[in-house]
């Protein structure tokens, strides 16, 4: 059964090229392009796993974990942020809202791959 990722992207370059990176390595991939839109298609489709930007229009992304986090339902679900906020103290800014792990833009694609099999198996 093939493992489904929801990629939650306001930018359309990244989410394209997360997407092909994602559909590459066999994942199915659900796409939300703000925090409330995450945070709707996270209820319903209920993915294996949730690439999370953090800097998003409507609900930004450390909001939209925290309403999935405390989501009985979903809690259970892996969240990876998927940041240009490298800053010190992000990291730990993001995974205080629940993230269970920090990627940095631009996109280290072994790295988020290496992460991914982590989480996935």
């Amino acid at each position: 059964m093939t493992n489904r990722i929801l990629v939650v992207e306001d930018n359309p370059d990244n989410r394209i090229l997360i997407s092909d990176v994602l559909t590459s390595l066999d994942y199915e991939v659900i796409v939300a392009v703000d925090g409330e839109e995450g945070v709707e298609k996270a209820n319903t489709e209920k993915p294996d796993l949730i690439l999370m930007d953090l800097s998003l229009p409507q609900m930004d992304g450390w909001t939209a974990t925290r309403h999935i986090k405390a989501h009985p339902e979903l809690q259970h679900i892996k969240i990876i942020a998927l940041t240009a906020h490298a800053m010190v103290g992000d990291r730990e800014k993001a995974l205080e809202a629940g993230c269970d792990d920090y990627v940095s833009k631009p996109i280290d694609l072994r790295e988020l791959a290496g992460k991914l099999a982590q989480y996935l198996g």
